[in-house]
């Protein structure tokens, strides 16, 4: 299990995610969205944390930070890397991924393939017909706030997240369509990476295609992002992660901020 990697084995294998795994190609396109850089000195920048002072570089340090990029007025002020990674590293992103679901839900809206983030979800995923995700909207679900009970405890081997299949959307869908309800849908937030892969199974449900395909064609390649990146799948030719684990460069990671 990736979350239970340690030391130079997780340095390794989040740096590798696209070699590891099964992935599908995010395409950049001809032109790139320019970021100027005007590096700043960040040698004066100190602050406090128990009683001791640290420098910027102490943090790098001490946290294991592989890459720092901090932008300003669409300008690089500061890029660090450590660790072995450099400005072309792709490194997986975790939870930085649901918000690039998010953001297709919105253009399928604006394409007109969804009409609405109140539809509900099992209009779009028919298997959860009957189950306790059957009165969810895709907003309960962009929100965790299905009502529908789940743990999401990282450290814990025997959790929901890490009981979840990974390797077939199918069975991911058939496992959380056996939770209870706990609460009605909206009324209570619970942090839950599933909701996320249900909100990517909507949207390749709604446009008929696959995540990475759309990203491309609607954000990556139109905004002007630098390099390719990957996104990971539920097995061979599956579907991608709606909640987790695009492989990207840090500039590219800094124009999704933007």
């Amino acid at each position: 299990m990736t979350l239970f990697w340690k030391g130079e084995e997780q340095l390794a294998g989040f740096r590798n995610f696209d070699k590891l795994y099964d992935t599908r190609m995010i395409e950049r396109g001809d032109l790139v969205y320019p970021l100027l850089t005007e590096l700043q000195d960040f040698s004066n920048f100190k602050y406090k944390f128990e009683g001791k002072t640290y420098s910027l570089d102490d943090y790098i340090a001490n946290h294991r930070v592989t890459g720092l990029l901090i932008i300003k007025n669409n300008r690089i002020v500061a890029e660090r890397y450590s660790l072995g990674n450099t400005a072309t590293s792709r490194w997986v992103s975790y939870s930085v991924s649901k918000a690039v679901t998010s953001m297709l839900v919105g253009a399928a809206i604006q394409d007109g393939y969804i009409k609405s983030v109140d539809d509900k979800v099992s209009d779009y995923v028919r298997h959860l017909k009957g189950t306790s995700y059957d009165d969810v909207s895709i907003r309960n679900l962009m929100q965790m706030a299905s009502g529908v009970e789940w743990n999401e405890d990282y450290a814990d081997p025997k959790s929901d997240l890490n009981m979840m299949p990974t390797t077939s959307m199918l069975e991911m869908i058939k496992f959380v369509s056996t939770k209870k309800r706990v609460a009605k849908p909206g009324e209570k937030f619970n942090y839950n990476t599933a909701e996320t892969n249900l909100v990517g199974a909507v949207v390749r449900s709604a446009i008929g295609n696959n995540l990475a395909t759309y990203l491309t064609d609607k954000i990556w390649t139109p905004f002007g992002m630098e390099t390719d990146a990957t996104w990971l799948l539920h097995g061979p030719g599956g579907g991608e992660w709606g909640g987790c684990c695009i492989n990207a460069t840090l500039r590219d990671y800094g124009r999704i901020g933007l």
